[in-house]
């Protein structure tokens, strides 16, 4: 998972671009990186946080009334400056992109690349493969006379080609913006427009917040398999390519997304706080009565405020969570994980001391995390624990662009529900199931391979060996 932005208006894109990236710092923090264009690309791109990477000579430097824009959560490659994006390339002319995803035929296209077009990527970043796909075919065309079809029609190309699941923004050079998706639709991309006096700035991202932090009327959400192009005339061209049954990334809204998008007409805290509704029915079957519901901060904050609604007992802040210090879920080492659970979380004594308490959280992945949280609980006098997950228990890596692509890490996939409960050390342990979430996102097509292994997309297992044997590599390394 990364964040994504792009503009195109009749004023300079930068500041829209770092704000924007700004308002999605929470879908990556490895890096950040920015690409305009006036004449020449101009590109800035760097480890760290937006506000650590972009200072006030590069608003000065990033000239340009076109640009993309990249928050970083690594999954495929490397966490180096190398693979940060945007990338751009001059082949067959000058084209700059950015993605949000995980491509899944990345050794297949790889090889393509070099045996069929003498492309050698320069880095170990997927992104490359998207990109080098999409030059390959625009290739193809008359490049003196390049016209939206034709830069749709490579697109489209590309889509036939790549799998995985994807939404990719793109400044092709004096010629627009472009914005294509996976054809199952598994990543967001959101299109959005403001009028200035100059005329019609025009944005995609990847969340609705994006917008809502810059004034900007959204439109919609890009489609399934869908191809964008805005032109340097602001004209906007669309249309269907490759496309199957849409299959939304299910965890954008039990984790990945801020509370406060809006994705596919679904407010992200109004379906958290159904799963918290749900988990409350369990827990009332289960015949316990708790004293109060906390959660963890913060995506576990709606579910419990729906759960807490459901049984009619109080929701505290029983965990106090330091906003200085990373999400654990995306840091890369399980080490690392651990101790910022450590110094990111800390009880509030007098809430929990003595009280029995139902712990909300988005899912338990590894469950070394909730098994800390459990024991900090413990320790400021808790009399007893109950947690409870959002989420169905994950069985399956995903192979999509979350960090869950070693089977033997996740708890769910080694151990019974039981032997979880053991594990983290609560006295009671609920999940929501998939038919429970099924019910939540009626009439809505999701991704649930992470808890039921239906993968929707071709040689799926293959991809997920490929990781596995690759995560293996690194770790031992």
């Amino acid at each position: 998972m990364c964040g994504i932005v792009g503009f195109t208006g009749n004023k300079k894109v930068i500041l829209d671009l770092i704000l924007g990236l700004t308002s999605l710092q929470h879908r990556g923090q490895d890096s950040a990186g920015i690409v305009t264009f006036k004449d020449m690309f101009r590109i800035k791109k760097g480890l760290g946080l937006v506000n650590e990477v972009f200072h006030e000579k590069h608003i000065n430097r990033l000239k340009g009334k076109i640009g993309i824009g990249h928050v970083r959560y690594t999954t495929q490659g490397a966490n180096n400056k190398g693979n940060a994006q945007p990338i751009v390339t001059n082949y067959p002319f000058g084209i700059a992109m950015v993605h949000n995803g995980n491509v899944t035929n990345y050794e297949k296209m790889n090889q393509a690349l070099y045996h069929d077009y003498h492309v050698l990527p320069t880095s170990t970043n997927d992104l490359e493969i998207l990109l080098y796909t999409f030059a390959a075919e625009l290739e193809k065309k008359d490049l003196g006379n390049i016209s939206p079809n034709d830069i749709m029609d490579a697109a489209q190309a590309t889509q036939e080609k790549v799998e995985g699941a994807y939404a990719v923004i793109s400044v092709i050079a004096n010629h627009g913006l472009l914005a294509f998706m996976d054809p199952n639709g598994m990543r967001p991309l959101i299109l959005g427009k403001k009028e200035t006096e100059k005329g019609f700035i025009f944005g995609l991202a990847s969340e609705s917040v994006t917008f809502d932090h810059l004034g900007y009327e959204v439109i919609r959400d890009l489609q399934p398999g869908e191809i964008l192009f805005i032109d340097k005339n602001q004209n906007i061209y669309s249309k269907i390519g490759q496309q199957n049954q849409q299959k939304f990334c299910i965890f954008e809204y039990i984790y990945f997304a801020r509370e406060d998008s809006i994705i596919h007409n679904k407010l992200v805290a109004g379906k958290r706080v159904r799963m918290g509704k749900s988990l409350g029915q369990k827990i009332k079957a289960a015949g316990l009565q708790p004293d109060i519901i906390i959660d963890v901060p913060s995506s576990g904050y709606f579910a419990a405020s729906g759960l807490a609604e459901e049984l009619g007992i109080p929701h505290h802040r029983g965990l106090v969570k330091s906003n200085y210090i990373g999400r654990s879920f995306i840091s890369p080492k399980q080490s690392e994980r651990e101790a910022i659970v450590q110094r990111k979380l800390n009880p509030i004594k007098n809430t929990v001391n003595g009280k029995k308490i139902v712990v909300v959280d988005d899912s338990i992945v590894r469950g070394t995390t909730s098994k800390r949280i459990v024991r900090l609980l413990r320790h400021a006098g808790a009399q007893e624990i109950y947690f409870a997950s959002a989420a169905p228990p994950i069985n399956h890596p995903c192979i999509y662009g979350i960090d869950m692509s070693i089977s033997t890490e996740l708890i769910a996939a080694n151990k019974s529900i039981e032997e979880i409960k053991d594990f983290i050390e609560a006295d009671a342990l609920f999940f929501n199931t998939a038919e429970d979430l099924d019910h939540i996102f009626e009439n809505f097509s999701t991704c649930t391979a992470c808890y039921t292994g239906k993968y929707p997309t071709n040689n799926a297992l293959d991809a997920l060996k490929h990781i596995e044997q690759k995560r293996r590599s690194e770790k031992k390394n």
